[in-house]
């Protein structure tokens, strides 16, 4: 492959070609090796770095954190490309098509002025895509975390009126989940109970708004933060994590809460 100039370092044909030339006779040797099941873990690997880089408000690295995420979807489409289904450009093509057709308030004559109409306009053209025998659920991954895919399913069940007609039903039924897990007596018991009230969660926090995989993703962000500032102290204090009381080491996770709400 020729020298390339910078000016074409930020070309995406460029790009593209070079990905290609990764994957061809004279590339990289770990890059014609993968496939399309091998990768798998580093594009749901890239996309959580992408979430972190937005948690964190990082955006110093989330540059450099897309450009490792497109990178997979490229390879993708290599990949696509050399067994002769379909290739980058058919990608860009379908997804442009699919943007004007769910926009017809932008791109057609429908209008919408409120986000809840967009929606509408949106639910409409998806309806007319799907066919006769699938299911509303069908475009929800399984595969998509549990308490997202929880809130997806839920959402989507609303969207046809399968659905509380208030929140006051949804913390009702929480409740009702909590008694269960009481009375359940078997492990299969208490996973289905518990199942149940994860669902339940997920329903009370699409009710009130919150990304329920995002606010725990916080949460656990915040463990590791505050639980780092306690190994942190100990090491400093020559003190043995696993020897101090429960008093002691709540006393070190307080004082972990207040540093990190005075940085």
């Amino acid at each position: 492959m020729a020298d390339i100039n910078r000016d074409e370092m930020r070309s995406f044909e460029n790009l593209v070609r070079i990905v290609a030339h990764l994957r061809g006779p004279d590339g990289c040797p770990w890059d014609r090796a993968q496939t399309h099941q091998s990768i798998k873990p580093h594009l749901l690997e890239e996309t959580y770095e992408v979430l972190h880089t937005l948690d964190e408000e990082d955006l110093d690295n989330l540059c450099e954190e897309l450009g490792d995420l497109l990178m997979q979807i490229l390879l993708h489409a290599q990949m696509a490309a050399e067994a002769q289904r379909f290739d980058i450009g058919d990608v860009i093509q379908g997804i442009a098509d699919k943007l004007v057709r769910r926009h017809p308030h932008v791109f057609g004559e429908a209008s919408a002025s409120t986000p809840e109409e967009v929606l509408v306009h949106w639910e409409a053209v998806k309806g007319g895509e799907r066919k006769d025998s699938a299911s509303l659920l069908d475009g929800v991954p399984p595969s998509m975390p549990a308490l997202a895919c929880s809130q997806a399913i839920q959402e989507r069940a609303s969207r046809v009126g399968f659905d509380w007609p208030g929140v006051e039903g949804v913390m009702d039924k929480l409740v009702e989940e909590v008694a269960e897990l009481k009375e359940a007596q078997t492990p299969e018991e208490r996973v289905r109970e518990w199942g149940d009230i994860l669902f339940t969660l997920a329903n009370l926090g699409r009710w009130t708004g919150i990304d329920l995989e995002e606010a725990l993703r916080l949460s656990n962000a915040r463990f590791r933060k505050r639980f780092a500032y306690m190994e942190s102290e100990c090491r400093q204090r020559g003190l043995a994590m696993g020897s101090l009381s429960l008093g002691e080491m709540e006393a070190l996770w307080q004082e972990a809460k207040k540093q990190e709400e005075n940085s």
